[in-house]
């Protein structure tokens, strides 16, 4: 395979592969572990866009605390076994790289196939291919492709667990999710009806459901929005841990760094999550830009 002329691969102390892309619109690392965009930011923005902890576990079998995991095949706490990783497999495991290329507006392509490992096969009982393609650009944008190899249908639950930068948690809203309906999972589960702009006061982890809204979040000090768009996406996850449970989480970072980040999530979860048939796909994308006022 032919690697992209904006494309380099290196490995850290621990041997973990990354693929670092720069192009004339954007940088990006992308760690082959878990497909995890680690870091994205285009070239006219002047701040981070994602975050990531300065306690983030560069390590084989560990996830990594920001950036975008990929969630995948289920979302939150296995369904019957909670021994099995919070959030799926998916973004602790080795991917592939399957192809690369330069895109005419220079903006970089990447294809990663996720490698079906023993720990996957002890996990799940039917056959699948997962591919991720990620375009590093102006946007980011990732496409998730779910297929079934199987001779029955099966159900994932799936998302992009994103963690955006932000100046503090106090400065920000996010719009878009107006007459929503959510479930409150500080609240047990305790459903409502989003029916105002949403700011952070208090922790918060909510699903949004049954939503295929794009959704905006704006941060006033630092003069800018990011756009959310989702496409087969019909669930929404909005989280910040506050103070008391990030202190509690060995890698959540030094210093507050809680209050520097939210995660947007798009996702299909709960009630939303996808029957797939035999020798049928699934795709779930989203797309991340960044507007300066």
């Amino acid at each position: 395979m032919k690697l992209s002329k904006n494309i380099k691969i290196s490995k850290n102390k621990d041997g973990l592969e990354f693929l670092e892309i720069k192009n004339s619109q954007a940088e990006a690392r992308i760690a082959l572990q878990g497909a995890h965009v680690d870091w994205w930011k285009p070239n006219t923005i002047k701040d981070d866009v994602l975050w990531i902890s300065s306690n983030a576990r560069y390590e084989e079998g560990r996830s990594i605390r920001g950036g975008v995991p990929i969630c995948w095949p289920w979302f939150g706490e296995h369904p019957t076994d909670n021994s099995f990783c919070l959030h799926g497999f998916a973004r602790v495991i080795p991917w592939e790289l399957i192809e690369s290329s330069d895109l005419k507006n220079d903006a970089t392509k990447v294809v990663l196939r996720m490698m079906p490992t023993e720990a996957v096969r002890r996990q799940l009982t039917y056959n699948f291919e997962l591919i991720l393609t990620i375009v590093i650009g102006e946007s980011l944008n990732l496409n998730l492709k779910t297929t079934n190899l199987s001779a029955s249908p099966f159900t994932i639950s799936e998302g992009f667990h994103t963690y955006f930068y932000v100046s503090d948690i106090n400065n920000v809203n996010v719009t878009g999710l107006e007459n929503a309906l959510f479930t409150d999972k500080n609240k047990n589960f305790k459903k409502g009806i989003e029916n105002q702009t949403i700011s952070f006061k208090s922790p918060i982890d909510r699903v949004y459901l049954n939503s295929s809204n794009d959704c905006y979040l704006e941060d006033k000090k630092l003069n800018r929005i990011i756009n959310i768009k989702k496409s087969n996406s019909n669930s929404l996850v909005i989280w910040n841990p506050g103070e008391a449970k990030a202190n509690e989480m060995s890698d959540m970072g030094e210093n507050e760094e809680w209050r520097r980040m939210i995660c947007i999530e798009t996702a299909n979860t709960l009630e939303n999550s996808v029957v797939i048939y035999p020798k049928l796909s699934h795709n779930i994308s989203t797309e991340y830009s960044v507007q300066e006022y």
